[in-house]
């Protein structure tokens, strides 16, 4: 199929930066990344996963929202004021599969409950 230059549809499931860079390690070492996004602030990291994942995303602490971008956004972040932590050149997969993703972000929280009991 030919580039375009047209975005697909995805979606975004954003989590506070904490959780998102532990759970980026976890994906990275386990099963793949797919393209990941930051705020200007680092504040937040932004998922692209599958388009649908919002029908039913439910996991606290997080929102998921439908975007456009997914494995063609190229140099350009498919959200303002974002920039590419795992830019879709970079990444190993077009974009993570929830329930890995799920996972990983639950692995990272308790994760950082036990290192912030410890300090």
């Amino acid at each position: 199929m030919a580039d375009t230059g047209e975005t697909e549809p995805c979606d975004l499931v954003t989590v506070p930066a904490r959780e998102g860079l532990e759970a980026v390690d976890i994906l990275r070492l386990r099963h793949g990344v797919g393209p990941v996004l930051h705020d200007r602030e680092c504040d937040t990291l932004g998922f692209i996963v599958p388009p649908g994942t919002a029908e039913r995303w439910d996991l606290p602490g997080s929102a998921c929202t439908q975007t456009y971008g997914g494995s063609r956004c190229g140099a350009q972040p498919p959200v303002t004021g974002s920039g590419w932590l795992v830019p879709p050149e970079g990444a190993v997969i077009k974009a993570t599969e929830p329930e890995r993703l799920r996972a990983a972000l639950n692995e990272a929280v308790s994760m950082l409950r036990v290192v912030d009991r410890s300090t």
